[in-house]
Order: C-alpha cells, then sequence, then structure tokens
C-alpha cells in the first residue's frame, strides 16, 4: 500500500513536507511520533498517531514511538497556555511500562521483520547530556529568531497565559535533537504529529539539514473535532482513557457508540483499518436506515475488542441492553462490579446494613421507607399490582421480599419501576 494515498483517503494528513511521498515510495522509510508520558495511560486523543504508525506499519515501513520522558519533564508549549507539571524520573519510568502494554495492542514490536516498532525514551539520551554541551552542539545551529517565529511561541508572547518560562522556549531545540539523534542512530528520515506540532517537527528538519546536511521530511494530521465545536475524547468526566481503571470498557464502547453521524463517517476512517470498500459500503447502509446506526456500532466494535478484548466488548452490548430495557436477569447477574457501576453510574443509592438484607426486607417497605423511591406504601402497592416493579430485571408482586439470595456481586439489588427509573441497594 502507499503509505501518503492511504492516510489522504482517510482524511488524516493536513501538512505535508515536500519530497516525503516520494521518499516514503522509494524504500523502507523509518518515522516517528512522540507521545509525553505525562499519565500511566493513553487517552483517545492519542490514537490519531497511533493510528498513523499502524498504517506505517501495514504499509511496509519502520515506526518508532518515541516516548518523551525528558520533554515530559519540560512540558510542551504548543496549543498550551499554562506550563504544565513536571514528573519525576521513577513516576515517567512506571508511565513508560504502562504505555507501552497499550501500544502493543496497535504496533507489532516483536516481530523479525526489518519493521518491527520500536519504542525509545529521549531521557536516555538527554539525561546524559549538559547543559553547556548542549547549547554548543546544538543551540548553535538555530537561531532565537527562527525559534521567536514558531505560532506556538508567538501566542505565549503576546499575551495567552502567563507567558513563557525559558525552559519551555527551549523545548523544540530538545525535540529538535530528538529528531537528529534518531536521524543518526536509527536512520529516521520521517517525524509525524498532530498539526500543532508543525512548529517543532520542521525545527528538528531544520537541525538535521544545518548539522548534517541529511534528508529529514514532516507530516502532520489534523486536530481531530467534533460537529458540535466541542473537543474531541472529552466528557464531562474528562478524558476517555485506554486503561480500563480510568475508563471502564462499558463507557468506552458508549462513547464511540453516542457519535454522531458526522462524527462517525470521520472517525471510521481514522481509528479503524475497515478499507474504503468496506466503509463507503457501511456508509450507503447508514444512511438507508440512520437509526441503526451502523457506523457507529462498527466504530464502537472494532476500537473496544481492540483497546480491551472481545469478552469486554460482549459485556458492554449486553450491559446497554440491560440500560434500555432488553437485558435479562441472567445478563445482569453476569456483569462485572466495574460493569454495573459503569452501566448504572448516576443512579441514586440507597445504603443497607448487612444484617438487615439478611432478615429481609418485604418489597412495599424496601420502595416506600428503605428506599424512598416511592412517595408511599398505597403508591408502592398500586405500582406492585400494576406489574410496574423489577428486582433485579425480573418482575416482582407485593409478597416478594429482598434478602440476601438477590445480591449482585453480593453487595446490590437493583430496583426499577417502568423503563428507565432506576434505584441501587447497596449492602455494606
Amino acid at each position: 500500500m502507499n503509505f501518503t494515498e492511504e492516510l489522504k483517503w482517510r482524511g488524516m494528513i493536513h501538512d505535508m513536507m515536500p519530497g516525503t511521498a516520494e521518499q516514503l515510495q522509494k524504500e523502507m522509510t523509518t518515522a516517528y511520533v512522540g507521545i509525553d508520558p505525562t499519565a500511566d495511560s493513553l487517552h483517545i486523543g492519542h490514537l490519531v498517531g497511533v493510528m498513523m504508525l499502524k498504517h506505517l506499519q501495514e504499509c511496509g515501513h519502520r515506526p518508532i514511538v518515541l516516548l518523551g520522558g525528558a520533554t515530559g519533564m519540560i512540558g510542551d508549549p504548543s496549543g498550551k497556555s499554562q506550563e504544565r507539571n513536571l514528573l519525576d524520573s521513577d513516576t515517567l519510568r512506571h508511565n513508560q511500562e504502562c504505555i507501552r502494554k497499550q501500544l502493543s495492542k496497535f504496533l507489532d514490536f516483536d516481530s523479525t521483520a526489518p519493521n518491527a516498532a520500536i519504542l525509545v525514551n529521549n531521557y536516555d539520551w538527554m539525561s546524559k547530556f549538559s547543559f553547556l554541551d548542549f547549547i554548543r552542539d546544538i543551540g548553535k545551529h538555530i537561531t532565537v529568531n527562527y525559534m521567536m517565529a514558531k505560532d506556538s511561541v508567538k501566542k505565549r508572547f503576546n499575551g495567552e497565559g502567563d507567558g513563557m518560562s525559558f525552559t519551555e522556549f527551549s523545548y523544540q531545540l530538545v525535540q529538535g535533537y530528538d529528531f537528529l539523534y534518531l536521524n543518526q542512530n536509527y536512520n529516521c528520515k520521517l517525524q509525524m504529529g498532530g498539526s500543532d506540532q508543525w512548529g517543532n517537527i520542521t525545527t528538528g528538519t531544520e537541525l538535521i539539514r544545518r548539522k548534517t546536511g541529511g534528508e529529514a521530511y514532516a507530516l502532520t494530521c489534523p486536530l481531530i473535532t467534533k460537529a458540535d465545536g466541542g473537543k474531541f475524547g472529552k466528557t464531562e468526566k474528562g478524558n476517555i482513557w485506554l486503561d480500563p481503571e480510568r475508563t471502564s470498557p462499558y463507557t468506552f464502547y458508549q462513547f464511540w457508540l453516542n457519535c454522531s453521524d458526522e462524527d462517525s463517517k470521520k472517525y471510521i476512517r481514522i481509528f479503524t483499518l475497515y478499507s474504503k470498500e468496506e466503509i463507503e459500503a457501511m456508509e450507503k447502509e447508514h444512511e438507508a436506515a440512520p437509526h441503526l446506526r451502523i457506523l457507529q456500532k462498527a466504530l464502537a466494535k472494532d476500537l473496544t475488542i481492540r483497546v480491551h478484548s472481545e469478552a469486554d466488548y460482549n459485556a458492554a452490548v449486553s450491559a446497554s441492553e440491560i440500560l434500555f430495557g432488553k437485558g435479562t436477569a441472567e445478563e445482569l447477574s453476569a456483569l462485572s462490579e466495574s460493569m454495573f457501576l459503569s452501566v448504572f453510574e448516576g443512579v441514586a443509592q440507597t445504603t443497607v446494613a448487612r444484617d438487615v438484607i439478611a432478615n429481609g426486607i418485604p418489597i412495599i417497605d424496601l420502595l416506600a421507607d428503605t428506599t424512598k423511591m416511592l412517595s408511599s406504601k398505597g403508591d408502592a402497592r398500586r405500582e406492585l399490582k400494576g406489574n410496574g416493579i423489577s428486582v433485579n430485571k425480573t418482575k416482582v408482586n407485593e409478597t416478594f421480599v429482598a434478602n440476601a439470595d438477590c445480591l449482585i456481586n453480593g453487595k446490590y439489588i437493583l430496583l426499577q419501576k417502568g423503563k428507565k427509573n432506576y434505584h441501587i441497594v447497596k449492602v455494606e
């Protein structure tokens, strides 16, 4: 496959330095994307760069992921108005190990082929560089005028945020040196990233040209946006993470499932490996029956399986059916505690002592007195007679008594009135 043509039809190219496509057609080319390991998990905002590397490897080229252990201690000013918190080396190493595991679900690090993916950390070489050596060997090749002309620098100097420290100002030089180091040690000729990284990337190509006269290229992808103008990958609760402890597989699945039609057409090209023909066929199906949400379901399935597992995907689908009224008592009892809590996040809860539930609570008392889910015992009786109350997805009548046999995961009882009115009894 032709790498740049593949990215073009997927809408993944924003800027590309002249000669880049020709270089990639000429020979197996090594390219890198940098990630600052500021957390012990990637979030979906990182996936654009990761998918660029995935397509690169699929096209026979060699991907390098550069974790910015050194640059993560500085903080990149691009697209930011405040200086970020700096991390210590132990935290950065921990983050690196966690991120590598996540990357291995996308990139092949273990292949014996010449284009096996490589993971490097710029702390390994930057930590050995003295300040005097750096300003003598690297700093003299790039002028302050050149650095000041970058948009990311100009914005901060023109009143955005609190100005810029010397530490941050030096960031593009450090990133430029990364490219030079990879160029000299791994024959890396291409750096890729988001469009906000163009200034930093071209500093690297300029440094290589001035210091060694070597070939170096740049390619950036558009910054991903949502059709409604909101920030991609952000929800009211923050980032959508790849780590299941930070963002549950159910929440991850729901994020993609709930994308707008317009966004799903864009995202399915960027975040999956479906071919152009497959995507166009799905789009036709989707346009014929938008209510079936074919694109969203395909997107959610592909990414949930890739990032988590097929079992997590199946559990997320079952959980969705439970929440929207189609699930069974058996499917509910099969949910893990974390999945159960994800599905019913935000639902009102009442805590009951374990010895109280062991003795049993009549359903009318539970509804009216213990949880106050219903306003009175008379109201509870009417709902029960009308077959309107379920316990753990099973319809119950006035004679029902909730006891320890009802507990899901040993500690929860799910009460339901009608289709969508839920209440959780938590036993402690």
